[in-house]
């Protein structure tokens, strides 16, 4: 996004006064301002604080057919899953079963670790940690965005070649292997990259001895009695859940998408805004890692202007994306789809929602910042 557009953007929605109007007044002024942009066919937010009193939640637009959405309809949380993997490594650590500094080499065959990071010559395969790839600081190319060596068509685009295509985990690290190389030795940088969670996946399923998505279900979504969130194409929620919203890639609806499943460990589930308030909530208070564990999970690292990442975890500080901002920092995870899920320290606040459509996640987060400028006004 072009810098001085964002900045000029953020600095209005700092300068919005919403005076003595109620919070789920403003809240819903701008949700059904999203809801009116082109390209916003859904809008989904839940504001949640204990402290605050707030529990707030919008849901409107429709599906294709003329049905409308409504809070019964999950939705497809993108890169937010990054935090279900992080968290289900986590819990493998607090169970003695793997550390965050071990190699991965030790947790995952042969053939996947064979020639997994050659850079100028050197192979750094065996020396990748668990820590490097939850903080993307593995130097490992992301089979999704990153340019291939042959020029030919990278994921986020084989997802509309083929559109039927059933993508395996194997399968991706195979192809990042043979279409991509690597962009720094392991620790030395960082880029953000979908092939590490793939790793990270695998290493979950190898260490617990329990399909991904199975894993979740036993260790997170019933004992948070989580029972609409399910992992897309893989697996179905603990009770009757209905269709989950549709999302869109520009103009094109992708929900239906079998090549999706090129998602998985870094993705790849599909929940409520509710469902994901209690997840994090969880992961906040001490009831799926322990604190030190959850600590670790916060040593952070530069990734751009205004965000830092950890395992699993991105932390947004609103001032430094632009100064006339409030101090407020966000940590939680956002996905490519505009989906967001932010739990505010400062303000002690969480929000949840999606505009599900790949071309406004940078819009998400002006969103964002404008939700708690209200709430902070309030």
């Amino acid at each position: 996004m072009n810098t001085i557009r964002i900045i000029a953007i953020l600095f209005f929605c700092s300068c919005v006064s919403f005076g003595q109007q109620s919070i789920e007044t403003a809240l819903s002024k701008l949700c059904k301002a999203e809801l009116e942009k082109e390209s916003i066919h859904n809008v989904y937010l839940q504001v949640f604080s204990e402290s605050k009193t707030i529990d707030f939640q919008y849901v409107a637009g429709k599906f294709k057919n003329g049905k409308t959405i409504t809070n019964s309809n999950p939705f497809y949380v993108a890169s937010i899953g990054k935090t279900f993997t992080a968290t289900a490594i986590g819990m493998l650590t607090d169970q003695g079963k793997l550390q965050f500094e071990d190699k991965i080499s030790a947790h995952l065959p042969k053939e996947i670790i064979h020639k997994l990071h050659i850079f100028k010559g050197v192979d750094y395969s065996n020396e990748i940690t668990i820590a490097q790839l939850l903080q993307h600081t593995s130097g490992l190319p992301d089979y999704f965005e990153d340019t291939t060596v042959d020029g030919s068509p990278n994921m986020i685009n084989q997802l509309f070649i083929d559109t039927s295509k059933t993508w395996k985990p194997k399968e991706l690290i195979a192809f990042s292997k043979q279409k991509m190389t690597p962009l720094f030795p392991p620790g030395k940088g960082y880029h953000y990259t979908d092939t590490e969670y793939v790793l990270l996946g695998l290493i979950i399923e190898n260490v617990s001895g329990l399909d991904l998505h199975e894993f979740f279900k036993q260790n997170i979504f019933e004992p948070l009695e989580i029972q609409h969130t399910y992992m897309n194409l893989k697996s179905t929620p603990i009770k009757e859940t209905a269709q989950m919203a549709e999302m869109y890639a520009s103009t094109y609806e992708i929900s239906t998408f079998k090549s999706l499943s090129a998602d998985w460990a870094g993705g790849g589930i599909v929940a409520t805004t509710n469902d994901l308030i209690t997840f994090q909530k969880a992961l906040n208070n001490g009831k799926l890692v322990k604190k030190e564990t959850f600590q670790a999970m916060q040593n952070w690292t530069p990734e751009t202007l205004g965000m830092e990442y950890g395992f699993g975890l991105r932390k947004v500080i609103l001032n430094e994306l632009d100064k006339s901002l409030p101090k407020l920092e966000l940590i939680g995870h956002s996905g490519s789809t505009a989906s967001f899920l932010y739990y505010c320290p400062n303000l002690d606040v969480y929000i949840s929602g999606t505009l599900n459509q790949t071309e406004a996640t940078r819009d998400s987060l002006v969103f964002i910042a404008k939700i708690l400028v209200a709430i902070q006004q309030n």
